[in-house]
């Protein structure tokens, strides 16, 4: 009896397990290579002072994904269908401009990324063929093979090989955390919310969050969940799908990765301000020895290669759902919003500076972007026409500590951003910043209208 017993719940979970995927692939997206060198750049920068951006970030990441599944499943609609028909086509197109724009910037950063490690990567193995050493190569040919591949259905494999790359690279960090000399007390001593002093805290920090609480996790929620069929009846399968993938799985890589990096990276020297992927290896040297940076190198390019094709769906997927195309590669204006996405990437091959120090920043500004997606859900979620069921108390009290803290540490961003506005990156960051602070006092000020109307 108890032998069937076990039978029965061994059956359970893996009917359960095998069901899991629209958070997953949103965790996959998230444990990228942005999020890998901001949390790489953290601890070799201020120790284990960003310690609470850390926790922060699983524990506000899932609360921003269980916000989003619950808007998914209620409305079972593309959130910005549900947006145009209840907010507007204004409003609508607000949210596609800023989702476009920071997944566009990633889109060429990640691309860079790719291409920089790959060209590493042949160099380093002593191919004497200057030209596989050119980044610039190796952005046009990656972006041919993302066009051809997303528009024929083949990239996944390229994706599955990427993925066991990074699990690779992530078991190991999770090793080197039982190995590395790890300081309890200064651990301890980071759960302390304080942004560290110094060049870059706030940045980081934003890196960091926005890795995990990003414009692009959020809005595209609903539509893998309706690719998957899941409705309203797969509220708990949902909820465990979103728990199991952003705060477990999330949260031991974020955790790991962070905390070998503060561990190691400071000890051995590392410029925080120059480091690139060679010296960031060294975190790996614990466990990997030798093979340090080859192995890391495998990963930093595994998670940019399945990191890029889920970016390059997400401009398609929103315009797409804005016009009325179908979101599949058999409507032929959808595949060539494919195409179009894939090739313009390449451009992120011929971007000057380091990628390492880029990719931090991409997901700074991403959480620029974030707070407004997070106040459309939330007064989507609070309204009795949009959703069947509106938001408990408690649901709204994480919604609104998110928000809280995601705009906070975009504004810590954006100031820093202010001391450099002559530069023209800085001034598209504040002018981009502008216009979302803008956008979510008119959201606020149209559902305080709507509420006394409805009165």
């Amino acid at each position: 009896m108890a032998t069937e017993t076990r039978s029965q719940e061994g059956s359970t979970f893996g009917r359960v397990f095998s069901r899991l995927g629209p958070a997953w692939l949103a965790g996959a997206i998230a444990a990228g290579p942005a999020t890998m060198v901001s949390l790489l750049v953290a601890g070799a920068s201020f120790g284990y002072a960003l310690l609470w951006v850390v926790v922060l970030s699983a524990i506000l990441g899932t609360v921003g994904q269980y916000l989003a599944m619950r808007l998914g499943l209620l409305t079972e609609s593309g959130i910005v269908a549900v947006v145009e028909d209840h907010l507007g086509s204004f409003w609508a197109w607000v949210l596609v401009v800023d989702v476009v724009l920071a997944a566009g910037l990633a889109q060429l950063v990640i691309m860079k990324t790719l291409a920089d490690v790959s060209a590493t990567i042949v160099g380093s193995a002593g191919i004497g063929i200057a030209a596989l050493a050119d980044p610039r190569l190796w952005g046009i040919t990656w972006a041919v093979i993302l066009a051809l591949g997303l528009a024929g259905g083949g990239y996944r494999f390229a994706e599955l090989g990427a993925k066991v790359l990074v699990s690779l690279v992530v078991l190991t960090f999770v090793a080197s955390a039982f190995v590395v000399p790890i300081d309890p007390a200064a651990a301890v001593s980071g759960l302390a919310p304080e942004m560290p002093a110094g060049v870059g805290g706030a940045v980081v920090a934003a890196g960091v969050l926005g890795g995990a609480v990003h414009i692009t996790l959020l809005t595209m929620q609903s539509y893998t969940m309706r690719a998957r069929g899941w409705t309203e009846g797969d509220r708990d399968l949902a909820t465990i799908d979103v728990v199991s993938s952003m705060l477990v799985a999330f949260g031991v890589y974020s955790l790991a990765i962070f905390l070998v990096a503060a561990s190691v990276l400071p000890a051995a020297g590392v410029d925080p301000a120059t480091i690139n992927e060679i010296q960031a290896a060294e975190a790996l040297g614990p466990v990997a020895g030798e093979y340090a940076t080859w192995l890391f190198l495998a990963g930093l390019w595994g998670a940019a290669v399945s990191t890029l094709g889920g970016n390059t769906i997400v401009p398609p997927y929103l315009v797409a759902d804005k016009l009325g195309w179908e979101q599949s590669v058999d409507d032929s204006r959808y595949r060539a919003a494919l195409v179009v996405v894939a090739l313009a990437s390449a451009g992120g091959a011929f971007l000057e500076g380091a990628f390492f120090q880029l990719l931090v920043l991409v997901l700074a500004f991403g959480l620029v972007g974030t707070p407004f997606a997070l106040a459309v859900i939330l007064y989507l979620l609070n309204d009795p026409d949009v959703v069947p069921e509106t938001n408990s108390h408690l649901a709204n009290l994480g919604g609104v500590v998110l928000f809280a803290i995601a705009t906070i540490l975009a504004t810590e961003f954006v100031l820093d951003e202010l001391e450099t506005i002559t530069e023209p990156m800085s001034a598209f960051v504040v002018a981009f910043a502008v216009a979302m602070a803008l956008a979510i006092v008119g959201l606020v000020a149209k559902y305080g209208r709507d509420r006394l109307d409805a009165d």
